[in-house]
């Protein structure tokens, strides 16, 4: 698990910037949404995760109010980090993501409404902004 610097950007629309934590346990998906969020206003990175057991845990730490995550990782899978991370933190937004359609996963659809799925080939910064207002507002 790695830790980033502070948020630099902040939403124009509430002058607030969103914090995220990244999990994938591979390396190229994990560095396109850590480039995703970087170019993207008013989301900051503030940690990384390559497996479900790390995500809970920098979520502990970190607090994160996003988390994107891949649905299929080998030991703790998103779906269970996804639930664990919930427990800890309510409020949590987790978009949970896949080459397919990760609302087809079981045991997506026991995880109510903060979560979001979405293909990680769909996932783009407007679609992040879109899925953070649409919860949000």
């Amino acid at each position: 698990m790695e830790q980033q610097g502070q948020p630099a950007r902040a939403l124009t629309t509430r002058d607030r910037v969103v914090t995220v934590l990244v999990v994938d346990d591979h390396d190229p998906f994990r560095e396109a949404m850590r480039d995703m969020v970087a170019g993207t206003d008013g989301f900051a990175l503030v940690g990384e995760a390559s497996s479900g057991e790390e995500a809970a845990r920098a979520a502990g730490m970190l607090a994160p109010e996003l988390v994107l995550m891949d649905v299929t990782m080998p030991g703790m899978g998103g779906i269970a980090a996804a639930r664990a991370i919930l427990n800890m933190h309510p409020e949590t937004m987790v978009v949970l993501i896949s080459v397919d359609d990760p609302s087809l996963h079981p045991g997506t659809d026991s995880l109510g409404e903060a979560v979001a799925c979405v293909r990680k080939q769909d996932l783009k910064p407007s679609r992040l902004r879109e899925l953070w207002q649409a919860r949000h507002n």
